[in-house]
């Protein structure tokens, strides 16, 4: 019979629900308040201009050891909306969301871009995951071990009414979050693949538990990038695709300002 009292094999089955934590991030970041309204991207060029174009304003910085980047501010619409870089990795993704959040992020919309798992995502294609496989290591200190996690069902909504609002192609599905992406083996393909996976990327998972345990809306919008459903892997040079990487920011920010709307209607 299984011993209650044995360690699990693996320390991140150790999940601890105590809320309070030796380090909290309110502690370690302070100075400065972002909009409750905000969109996290990935892609520090397609910030870059779009701050640019519409006179953005720096309200904070955020640190890790690689450097510092800046959090803006501009006005959408008539609404404040927060553009912060994305870190990339569940970790540090996880750590800068929890920072975000104490600073005052509220409703959060999360750009970024994936690997296509399946055939017909075509470069820049829209995803929005309704769920993510928990293939790292992240999410596993904010909720319990289980195979899924999902992102807050208003953002969602948030997110595809503004896709058909404005006539974009999507398709909605789970993504696989993983820690290494130079051991995505093509048995690990398969069977995510057969699990009804769509992409694959980094930090999906990581933010929707981090969301979930702080009680704040988020959800993604990611494009298809480079492409792992045939035999071998096409870049596609999707790293360079700044169309489709602008057009995603600012659909994320339209899709940030529609939740809060719903939020204060």
């Amino acid at each position: 019979m299984p011993n209650p009292d044995r360690e699990p094999d693996s320390p991140l089955l150790e999940f601890d629900p105590a809320r309070g934590a030796v380090i909290e991030p309110n502690a370690a970041v302070r100075g400065f308040v972002v909009p409750e309204t905000l969109v996290i991207c990935f892609f520090r060029e397609a910030i870059d201009r779009l701050c640019e174009a519409e006179g953005a304003r720096e309200v904070g910085r955020l640190a890790s050891e690689m450097g510092e980047v800046p959090v803006r501010a501009v006005d959408w619409k008539g609404t404040s909306v927060g553009i912060a870089q994305g870190g990339v990795g569940a970790p540090l993704a996880a750590g800068w969301l929890e920072e975000l959040v104490a600073l005052g992020a509220r409703r959060v919309v999360v750009a970024g871009g994936a690997g296509a798992l399946v055939p017909g995502l075509t470069l820049g294609h829209v995803v929005v995951p309704t769920a993510a496989v928990r293939d790292e290591g992240t999410s596993h200190h904010y909720l319990p071990a289980a195979r899924l996690v999902e992102p807050t069902p208003e953002a969602v909504a948030a997110i595809t009414r503004v896709l058909e609002r404005d006539g974009v192609p999507y398709r909605a599905g789970t993504t696989w979050t993983t820690d290494a992406p130079y051991r995505e083996t093509r048995a690990r393909v398969r069977r995510r693949v057969a699990e009804g996976c769509l992409t694959v990327e980094m930090e999906a998972a990581a933010l929707f538990a981090v969301a979930k345990f702080r009680g704040v809306s988020l959800g993604q919008m990611l494009y298809a990038g480079d492409d792992l459903s045939g035999d071998a892997w096409d870049p596609r040079g999707w790293m360079h695709h700044a169309s489709g990487r602008d057009l995603l920011l600012r659909l994320a920010c339209e899709a940030a300002v529609a939740m809060g709307a719903t939020a204060s209607g």
